[in-house]
């Protein structure tokens, strides 16, 4: 389902296991490399909010997520609505939006502009999600 590729995904960022993360990614928005130097952020628990569609007979899922990390000691959080699809009955993550504009500015003030983005793009968190 889209919410267990979900978690697989989280638990992927914090064992860093990065081919996984770009494995799972959908083709048509998947970063050439994900960035591995965010090895200073620790993620530290996952609540998943809501799942939209994104079960075993669907083809396209949301999920709401709230996901906690450390950034050098600081504890912060990223909330996101990821979208997912399924291609030959394996589920990608697609893309994802940040739900509330206040996420960017609590997470900018952890995440140094300069930064690799915390969502693993390979892109400098100002280029990235710090750009909303």
């Amino acid at each position: 389902t889209a919410e267990a590729l979900m978690r697989s995904r989280y638990t992927a960022y914090k064992l860093h296991e990065q081919a996984y993360v770009l494995n799972t990614w959908h083709s048509t928005t998947r970063p050439s490399l994900a960035d591995d130097s965010t090895t200073k952020l620790t993620w530290v628990g996952l609540e998943i909010k809501s799942t939209h569609a994104g079960g075993v007979n669907d083809i396209q899922g949301v999920v709401e997520f709230i996901a906690d990390y450390e950034v050098n000691g600081e504890p912060g959080q990223m909330h996101e609505i990821s979208r997912f699809v399924k291609e030959a009955e394996n589920w990608f993550y697609l893309d994802g939006k940040f739900s509330e504009a206040s996420q960017s500015s609590a997470l900018s003030s952890k995440v140094g502009r300069n930064d690799p983005c915390i969502c693993g793009s390979g892109k400098k968190y100002k280029k990235c999600c710090g750009n909303e």
